[in-house]
């Protein structure tokens, strides 16, 4: 069978390495948008943009172990649409690659300000690897940073501008820091410990309008305070890359849909990654944007592709490092009916709880030393267990004594 990926990050490169692992020798085309060989996006924000992390430390497909594994990757391919008639992949300079089972792994894209104009064009967003790129090269030069948006890119950025010796300013509209995936009382500790580190925060406050002032940027805030700024990066969200799937007449909804195995509406044609939206808890569409969910989704598609018709059952998992803090967010926490708090030295450790005490979801912000608590809170709830919460909540208890 030929097998076409169209996108090459971590949901597409997974999936092509994983093809060659379970034993596919047919055809194996993998088309990319970017000129980069796959690679992980979480050190974009991080340690690429510190100068701590050289491309080839999270590059974990490199363009010479594609050769190797007889892989064709097509770096800087764009793909105009899909011929579901013919069963091909319709390039923009014209070429058609044909296939017999397509994976769609378009990934998202940043979402941009509704302002115009020559400010708003100057404005620094963060998906891809030229991105960090030209950020890097922005925070070197030094001078303010005004960060909008209070979310997992915009305070990984603030922390790393403020490591270079930036003065920065975080603008969230919201009434709080990471008001959509993280449970307030951890998203409190992030904020102090952004601010401990000289980190501006302004809640509750928008966007009214963007200026060129001489060399730089001022950003006008509705309630008429103007920050000037040598860069300005907006995290404001993501939208997930569906134009392909719609135009070929695919079921979209808040993403490409897709079933159990990741089939999407077109049994020939698969999804995996930020782009598709698959049944969650009860049935519900969910869409996840993280690291692990794409490279699981990847390898998975990959097996389906070929046959398996394999389910996922693990549950999500992300997270975020701030400072020295890393938070962690497993399961589905706002399922939860009651929260149990596990007192951690340097940090915060909650188990979110359904009405019969199982444990739905986990979140954490702490050092190294929380972080490993967190793995094993982690492992109670993909066991699907429902320990005594007075147990949960005394640091006495070991964890690892709850698993056996």
């Amino acid at each position: 069978m030929r097998m076409v990926i169209v996108g090459a990050g971590q949901a597409g490169g997974r999936a092509a390495l994983t093809l060659r692992a379970e034993g596919h020798a047919g055809p194996v085309t993998l088309l990319g948008a970017e000129p980069s060989a796959p690679y992980e996006r979480p050190p974009l924000s991080k340690g690429f943009l510190t100068g701590k992390a050289e491309a080839a430390a999270f590059t974990f497909a490199s363009a010479e172990a594609l050769a190797e594994a007889g892989i064709d990757f097509r770096p800087g391919c764009t793909v105009a649409a899909i011929d579901r008639v013919a069963g091909e992949v319709v390039l923009a300079d014209g070429g058609r690659v044909p296939y017999d089972r397509l994976l769609l792994a378009t990934g998202r894209d940043a979402r941009r300000l509704p302002q115009a104009g020559a400010a708003a064009d100057r404005v620094r967003y963060l998906r891809t690897m030229a991105d960090a790129l030209l950020l890097a090269a922005d925070l070197r030069r030094g001078g303010p940073l005004v960060v909008i948006g209070g979310g997992f890119i915009g305070l990984e950025v603030a922390a790393s501008a403020v490591e270079l010796g930036c003065p920065v300013t975080v603008v969230e509209l919201a009434p709080r820091l990471l008001g959509r995936a993280v449970p307030a009382e951890l998203a409190a500790l992030l904020h102090e410990r952004h601010r401990a580190a000289g980190i501006a925060i302004r809640l509750a406050v928008g966007i009214a309008a963007l200026e060129e002032a001489g060399d730089g940027l001022a950003v006008v805030l509705t309630d008429g305070t103007r920050l000037a700024a040598a860069t300005v990066l907006a995290g404001v969200g993501a939208v997930p890359c569906t134009g392909l799937a719609e135009a070929a007449g695919l079921a979209v909804d808040q993403g490409i849909v897709v079933d159990a195995t990741l089939a999407t509406s077109d049994p020939v044609i698969f999804a995996a990654g930020d782009c598709c939206a698959f049944p969650g808890p009860g049935g519900a569409l969910l869409r996840l944007e993280s690291w692990q969910n794409a490279d699981r989704q990847g390898a998975r598609a990959a097996r389906n592709m070929l046959g398996a018709g394999e389910i996922a059952h693990e549950p999500p998992w992300f997270w975020s490092d701030q400072h020295e803090l890393t938070l962690q967010i497993a399961g589905h926490p706002a399922a939860g009916s009651r929260t149990v708090d596990r007192p951690v030295d340097g940090g915060r450790l909650l188990f979110h709880l359904d009405d019969a005490n199982a444990i739905v979801g986990v979140s954490s912000v702490g050092p190294a030393s929380v972080a490993r608590e967190a793995k094993l809170a982690q492992l109670l709830l993909e066991r699907g267990l429902a320990p005594d919460p007075a147990l949960l909540a005394d640091p006495a208890t070991k964890l690892k004594a709850l698993l056996r």
